[in-house]
């Protein structure tokens, strides 16, 4: 039976080998032998001589030996100033660079940045950083060079460089070839483990023929290369010590792809092992299947959940420890920092903790995001030495962020110099991920609350942890270590200040080339920095900022209003704590009977102008599970809507996360102009006349069905203006100024013939969803965008039950439904 679990691959490859005879296997060996022995002397040459240019290769040799014996690295570092180079650093890094000046010619400077291009592996690469968010990512094979002879000091008097220089005159500098080929494993030590479907001989001869070096031992090398069938058989000594040392191991196929596409590809396609590590090691959660990485967060402790939450990891809190504060400054703070051009991801925390009997603790720990097995962590107990403690904090400060503390912690002075830490502003309070209700506490907590079932029902999701975690989880930003739901109305600011900056500098930017690809790395550094994630990659163009920037800020915003009205419902002595967060919400919610004429129009308005969702290959339909009629202080009285004109009554679609936040708070309007749907207007407050767009944002995932819709009441104004393509910066602006109403056309909208006028003037456009005349718009369906925020009531009052919540159940359609087994 356990031979029949093997997999198909491990079992050919098993009887291919029984197959084989005992003389095949001898002449396979004598050949491979013989070939090895030929090719081992070329293997040799050319590992020797990288670019495959022999006779100008050993050129070059030569002169390097020459002047390594004529010049001191003093000597060098005098030349390449007189060049206007680069001649900082170690004596490995000066030597090269003066080689290749001296013989190729002095280097211009990076077209990109400015910065100095220097011989790294196969290519020339940029040495300098774009701004202090990013590291010049510029790099070529041909860089520019400039003209004219090469400036020797003075008192450099060697007779053997001036000779060789006068040698020189007149002539053009020669060109570094570069056989970008010969170079694609340069700097790789590998190793081979175990039984693959070629012999060890010709990838040997592969990776060492395009730059690479080969090992015989996992000790010190890049990667372990192995078959899939290794694992499926428990892998050979070589495999299980890779595994044992954190050793990343590929499948052989990553050998040649790297070398049919020119360039080494990303180890984690080709990974075949990272499911079974061994135990206790674990794996960076961004290294996770995403399913998996969702099972770890949403199950895992918040580590840090405020200013003056002690972290989880330093164990200080069980023995009763807290934040030390002293002359109104809190000794806690947390930094992170994302350089994708340099693999970084990392975060730090540093906090003083007292306990008891006066004794103070420095915690500090320091890592990959995600990745606790490879943080440093250390608890360091100073006593009663406060002020020896208060330097050791400041000191790292300084060092972690290359900032003083005090005018950070005062003032919020910060100056981001160079490719450091950077501060994430924690405020007071308690994230809602550990304040919040959690499971096992919502049960209790509905059973004593005063409020209807239904509404009870309704603030039981909206004061647990539950939506949070999904939403934060969703974006990669659930992370423990960083009190997300907690951050300060500055740096929320300072969010969204790099946002607007974001948006402008990107209209500008090309399409493609080395300044695009530095564009781009330095904002999605900048923005994992400020919002730090698992998951960080290179963000390019308008919709990816929308999708994880706009749209993540706006989420991250409500998710810290309702850190901020639920507190520590944990810390609660409250017999009923829903009710009081209720109380705190400042509305009404009121369920709406199914029986009454309320209930049935808005079901009507919804099945009308629904369709179905699709995830993936799956489509999922929505019926209704309740319906609220809401009134808040947050929205102006009924009695200023009615009078206003042209009122109509539209759907809003809505995270469940940011929906606390809208009821407390009301709706804001967008951010800031994109060309993409949901932004392109502006700073508005979009709405629908299609419940199939609501839904898009309401839904949660397969995993978690309900969700919720709201209907709101939008006074569109006397003049309405329709927009059939995707309105400009300046277009969106000039709406904005004159606070009309804006009709986007979509290719769908609603059968016309079907609307109706519902009370006090109020326009219900309910009818099926037909096709427009717009047929290649940017909407699928109709938005309408409002810019006076005190031209939308969102929830009316409770007598007239002009305005809805609609929660909703996502149900997957076409479902087959398989019968148990007897």
């Amino acid at each position: 039976m356990v031979h029949e679990t093997r997999s198909r691959a491990h079992a050919a490859a098993q009887e291919e080998g029984k197959a084989a005879t005992k003389k095949q296997k001898t002449e396979s060996k004598d050949q491979e032998r013989g070939q090895l022995t030929s090719k081992n002397k070329k293997l040799k040459a050319e590992e020797s001589e990288p670019n495959g240019k022999g006779a100008a290769f050993r050129e070059f040799a030569e002169f390097c030996k020459s002047i390594g014996e004529h010049l001191s690295v003093e000597d060098m570092r005098k030349i390449l100033q007189a060049n206007e180079q680069d001649a900082s650093g170690s004596e490995d890094a000066v030597v090269p660079r003066c080689e290749d000046m001296m013989f190729y010619g002095p280097l211009e400077k990076c077209p990109v940045c400015g910065g100095q291009l220097e011989f790294k592996g196969w290519k020339y690469k940029c040495t300098g950083t774009y701004s202090e968010w990013a590291r010049c990512t510029f790099s070529t094979s041909d860089p520019t060079r400039k003209s004219g002879p090469i400036k020797v000091p003075d008192d450099i008097k060697d007779d053997f460089i001036h000779k060789w220089l006068k040698q020189q005159e007149g002539k053009e500098f020669p060109k570094r070839d570069v056989d970008e080929e010969a170079h694609i494993f340069s700097g790789m030590m590998i190793a081979l483990s175990g039984r693959m479907s070629r012999s060890h001989g010709y990838f040997k001869e592969q990776i060492m023929k395009h730059g690479g070096k080969v090992n015989t031992s996992v000790l010190g090398v890049t990667l372990v290369v192995a078959s899939p069938a290794e694992r499926d058989k428990g892998g050979s000594g070589g495999f299980a010590e890779a595994l044992e040392r954190g050793t990343p191991v590929v499948s052989e196929n990553w050998i040649m792809d790297s070398i049919e596409k020119k360039e080494v590809q990303p180890l984690a396609a080709y990974d075949i092992a990272s499911d079974v590590v061994p135990e206790g090691r674990g794996l960076p959660l961004g290294q996770l299947d995403p399913s998996e990485e969702a099972i770890e967060t949403l199950a895992s402790e918040v580590k840090l959940a405020g200013k003056r939450a002690v972290h989880k990891d330093s164990k200080l809190e069980k023995d009763g420890g807290c934040i030390f504060e002293k002359d109104g400054i809190i000794y806690n703070c947390a930094f992170a920092l994302c350089d994708l051009g340099c693999d970084l991801n990392q975060l730090c925390i540093m906090q003083l903790v007292m306990v008891p009997e006066n004794r103070l603790h420095l915690f500090y720990k320091k890592g990959p995001i995600g990745h606790d097995q490879m943080a440093e962590e250390r608890v360091e107990d100073f006593g009663s030495r406060v002020n020896d403690a208060v330097k050791e904090f400041v000191r790292l400060f300084e060092e972690v962020t290359g900032n003083e503390f005090e005018p950070w912690e005062r003032e919020k002075k910060f100056e981001k110099k160079s490719m450091k830490m950077y501060p994430l502003d924690m405020d007071v309070g308690v994230d809602v991920r550990h304040g919040g209700a959690a499971l096992r506490q919502l049960g209790t907590a509905a059973l004593h609350c005063k409020l209807d079932p239904s509404v009870s029902y309704l603030v039981k999701q909206l004061c647990g942890q539950e939506i949070y975690r999904y939403a934060l989880m969703e974006m990669a930003q659930d992370l423990p270590d960083v009190p997300i739901g907690m951050l300060t109305d500055l740096h929320l600011k300072r969010g969204e200040e790099v946002l607007l900056k974001m948006r402008k500098d990107a209209e500008s930017v090309p399409e493609s080339g080395p300044e695009a690809d530095v564009f781009w790395t330095e904002i999605s550094n900048k923005w994992f920095t400020l919002f730090p994630t698992t998951r960080p990659y290179i963000m390019r163009g308008f919709e990816q900022i929308a999708d994880n920037v706009a749209s993540g800020l706006e989420t991250v915003r409500d998710i810290n209003d309702a850190s901020h009205l639920i507190g520590d419902v944990f810390g609660s002595t409250l017999d009923d704590p829903l009710s009081e967060c209720y109380k705190k919400m400042g509305c009404s919610i009121n369920p709406v009977p199914e029986d009454s004429e309320d209930y049935k129009m808005i079901l009507s308005y919804l099945e009308k102008t629904y369709e179905p969702v699709k995830v993936d290959d799956v489509v999922y339909g929505a019926s209704v599970e309740r319906i609220y009629a809401v009134e808040s202080s947050a929205f102006p009285s009924y009695e200023k809507i009615k009078n206003l004109p042209n009122k109509v009554l539209l759907w809003c679609g809505t995270r469940s996360s940011n929906l606390l936040r809208h009821l407390h708070k009301g709706f804001l309007p967008a951010i800031c102009h994109l060309p993409v749907p949901g932004y392109m207007f502006g700073k508005a407050i979009v709405c629908s006349d299609a419940a199939a767009e609501a839904a898009r944002y309401g839904f949660t995932a397969v995993d978690r069905p309900e969700g919720y819709l709201v209907l709101a009441v939008a006074s569109l104004g006397n003049e309405i203006t329709e927009v059939t393509g995707t309105p400009g910066a300046e277009d969106a602006q000039g709406f904005e100024e004159k606070k009309m109403g804006v009709k986007g056309v979509g290719r769908k909208m609603t059968d016309e013939s079907e609307h109706f006028t519902w009370r006090d003037g109020v326009k219900v456009p309910c009818g099926k969803l037909v096709p427009s005349r717009n047929k290649n718009g940017p909407l699928e369906y109709n938005e309408y965008a409002v810019y006076d925020p005190k031209q939308v009531r969102c929830f009316a009052p409770k007598q007239v039950s002009i305005c809805f919540l609609v929660g909703v159940k996502y149900e997957e359609q076409n479902m087959e439904v398989v019968p148990d087994e007897e």
